[in-house]
């Protein structure tokens, strides 16, 4: 890693995230962590500036991904619980650093980093994108985030613990995990609308939460600047948090033609997670998935192709998350691949890309290259708008990766 400073990247083919094609022979000139112009002269470069070469390569913005579990070093939640702060932190070190070196630049935590993950990432102390934090996860009790197996009475859980979730109950006490978190800067609240996967005592097709919590949440996030995401897979669960004004779906395999129409009539955002799903049933036995949780996955893992390819066909704001769990995480760009099967490739990228930027409310700070946008930049070997292959071969064909102006990969020729 080498530290901000002015640098000057020659002959740039530019892959424009918003009209979806490449601008050739660009040079753009980065300074004090932004792109401050682009076709800057070609003359001589400002004084002290870096000079980079990119003839033949694609620069594109640093990619994000709007799902994922820094924490969760383990795909056992009930285990992480017990698992030392400091552990987990050190754990997720190795997470973070893994991700950036894939081209992420920007992810979304989707329960269990915090203030002191993401500031450690900001100094420089953990080398990793830049995260957005939700803190705990809030869910009721016997919910997606409610870790206790059926003969567990006690609940230890507290903000303070490492592990996805914290329980609460009724609106007054909704009310009051959402101001814990966004007195501790979270940048959305997330809330469990259903059942899940990884949860031990809860179905997959139940509803959570009462219609006055979720406002509740809703109300509370709104009144801070920020928003609630809500895990949901079937459509009455997603149809009640639409409705209350959650801004995000995260998963919903299990949505259907009237869940559509709420998306539209909402302006809201869905956030697929194919590749967790695929990577859970191939080897989450394995990595420490119990068995009986492993089972739940197949009601939830052709669905959810036909629910994005659903969403796509009608329009439906579509980001990019991957929801990988432990060993798993190495999988992450795999999503691609899945998505590709579906969507036209610059579809693919907008999710990671312009998409991810409207629904964090970071439109012109990051998923494009232009004037006055973060210099969170990619140089590939290829062109992604031919072939998403491109994205997945980091190691060979991921040139240059670029962070607030300072380079944390340079393997060019």
């Amino acid at each position: 890693m080498s530290e901000p400073q002015i640098t000057l990247l020659r002959n740039a083919q530019i892959l424009d995230t918003v009209a979806g094609e490449i601008l050739a022979d660009r040079t753009v000139l980065v300074r004090d962590g932004r792109i401050a112009e682009i076709d800057y002269a070609n003359g001589p470069a400002p004084a002290a500036a870096r000079v980079i070469d990119l003839r033949g390569l694609t620069l594109m913005p640093g990619l994000a991904d709007a799902h994922v579990h820094l924490t969760a070093a383990t795909p056992d939640f009930a285990a992480l619980t017990r698992w030392s702060p400091t552990y987990v932190a050190a754990r997720a070190g190795e997470i973070l650093e893994g991700m950036l070196m894939r081209g992420f630049t920007t992810v979304r935590d989707a329960g269990g980093a915090d203030f002191g993950l993401a500031d450690a990432v900001a100094e420089g102390y953990l080398t990793g994108p830049r995260i957005l934090f939700c803190g705990h996860a809030l869910s009721q009790t016997g919910g997606h985030g409610d870790m206790r197996s059926r003969g567990e009475h006690s609940f230890e859980g507290c903000f303070c613990c490492a592990g996805l979730g914290v329980v609460c109950d009724g609106v007054a006490e909704v009310r009051r995990a959402c101001r814990h978190e966004i007195r501790k800067g979270a940048t959305q609240i997330k809330i469990m609308a259903s059942g899940g996967v990884s949860s031990p005592t809860d179905r997959i097709t139940s509803t959570q939460f009462s219609i006055e919590e979720i406002k509740a949440a809703v109300e509370e996030a709104e009144g801070a600047s920020i928003y609630v995401m809500a895990h949901a897979y079937t459509a009455r669960a997603i149809n009640r948090a639409l409705d209350c004004g959650v801004r995000s779906i995260e998963h919903g395999n299990l949505l259907d033609e009237t869940s559509i129409a709420k998306f539209l009539e909402h302006d809201a955002f869905l956030v697929p997670t194919l590749a967790t799903y695929h990577a859970l049933a191939e080897e989450g036995v394995k990595v420490g998935l119990p068995a009986d949780m492993h089972a739940k996955i197949f009601d939830v893992l052709d669905a959810g192709s036909r629910a994005l390819e659903l969403a796509h066909r009608s329009g439906v704001k579509l980001v990019y998350g991957s929801d990988l769990l432990g060993a798993m995480h190495r999988r992450q760009l795999t999503e691609f691949a899945l998505r590709g099967e579906i969507q036209q490739p610059i579809d693919v990228i907008r999710a990671a890309t312009t998409n991810a930027a409207e629904l964090f409310r970071l439109e012109g700070e990051i998923g494009v290259v232009a004037p006055g946008a973060r210099a969170d930049l990619l140089a590939v070997d290829g062109n992604p708008l031919d072939d998403l292959g491109v994205l997945q071969d980091p190691e060979r064909r991921l040139k240059l990766i670029m962070k607030d102006g300072t380079i944390y990969k340079q393997a060019l020729d």
